[in-house]
């Protein structure tokens, strides 16, 4: 086992590890919490939040990953790219306002609960992958699309077969830092009651209880980490394949 494999498979017992058994670390937590405070976050099992947490990354993540690269093939296709600035303004809208802001927004109309969270989460992961998408298609090796259409092929069929596995890689990276930003932003979903793991880093806050804080900050972290490893290693994988 190389190291960066025995690195990562320690990653990944350490999270289960601080989300199944979390009182094996009581010791190392316990110089953090207040005199006579709890020193693990109890209130709702660690697995829970998440397991909450990684739905609605992955629930928001999957429908931004889908609308982006469905506008991007849109823009990128002589019909559509007239619209590629006021393409770029819409998938802007949710880097331009923070995601506390469309939170504050989103429940008048959808209440406390997921719903806000998801919109946030959708509208902030919709840039990155947007541009990735873009960018994908549009820097495609003339000569590979020029054979595609020397033989026969229709442009949906060029699209599916040729352009969208040439362009994945690009776009993986895109989705990639979505999908980080959304772990991290997603903490800020429990301030309007969405079960994430933000619910133990606000509730440490509330009660300035620095060992909560360290308990959902540490397993956010870790897994952000292992997802951003994973999707490098299937970007280099698909890279490797279209190069063979």
């Amino acid at each position: 086992m190389t190291a960066a494999r025995f690195m990562r498979a320690g990653l990944v017992l350490l999270l289960l590890a601080m989300v199944l058994r979390p009182v094996w670390f009581t010791p190392l937590l316990a110089p953090f919490a207040p005199a006579g405070g709890p020193v693990l976050y109890e209130r709702s099992p660690l697995w829970s939040l998440t397991l909450g947490h990684l739905g609605l990354v992955l629930v928001a993540s999957l429908a931004a990953t889908i609308v982006a690269v469905g506008l991007a093939i849109f823009v990128t296709r002589p019909a559509g790219a007239a619209f590629l600035p006021l393409s770029r303004t819409v998938t802007n809208i949710g880097q331009t306002f923070p995601p506390v802001a469309v939170l504050a927004l989103a429940v008048p109309a959808l209440g406390f609960g997921s719903g806000p969270t998801l919109v946030a989460l959708f509208l902030y992961g919709l840039l990155p992958i947007f541009d990735n998408a873009v960018t994908g298609l549009r820097t495609l090796p003339p000569v590979t699309i020029e054979a595609a259409r020397g033989i026969g092929m229709s442009p949906r069929q060029r699209l599916i077969s040729v352009e969208l596995p040439l362009a994945l890689p690009v776009i993986l990276t895109g989705v990639r830092l979505s999908v980080v930003i959304a772990l991290g932003t997603a903490t800020i979903g429990s301030t309007v009651a969405a079960r994430t793991l933000g619910e133990v880093i606000i509730a440490g806050l509330l009660t300035n209880n620095t060992a909560f804080v360290l308990q959902g900050g540490i397993i956010t972290g870790l897994i952000a980490v292992l997802i951003y490893d994973a999707m490098i290693l299937l970007q280099n994988r698909l890279a490797r394949t279209r190069d063979a």
